[in-house]
């Protein structure tokens, strides 16, 4: 599944659907693009490295409104660059850090937890 902004959102617009986004996902990547198309090489390294261990994850395309998400990411990771990649509404890093985590073969307990919970969890709607 994949979140598309509307472009016409302001600051606390984008802050609200961010908080929005990590509360109602278990592993969400933002990313410039989406999961079909990424729109740069960190954000295709991203989505094909979650793709191994995870077979559903939210993605947020934040081009049309790139400098607010930054800025609301950066209040959530302390990190300004895309992509940012969190599980369980926490970070987790971006590109770099998941492959770090993948040569190490953690990246598939890390995204696997959020997952086991996801599967688990009974919703009451």
């Amino acid at each position: 599944m994949t979140f598309s902004p509307d472009s016409e959102l302001d600051e606390s617009d984008i802050e609200e659907q961010v908080e929005t986004v990590l509360q109602d996902n278990d592993v969400v990547l933002f990313m410039k693009g989406n999961q079909l198309m990424p729109q740069c090489g960190y954000s295709k390294k991203a989505v094909a490295l979650i793709s191994r261990h995870v077979e559903e994850f939210e993605t947020v395309d934040v081009l049309p409104a790139l400098a607010e998400y930054r800025e609301a990411l950066e209040g959530h990771s302390g990190w300004e660059t895309i992509p940012q990649t969190y599980v369980d509404g926490e970070f987790i890093g971006g590109s770099d850090v998941l492959e770090e985590l993948e040569e190490r073969d953690n990246l598939g307990d890390e995204l696997a937890t959020a997952w086991r919970k996801s599967t688990t969890s009974t919703h009451h709607y």
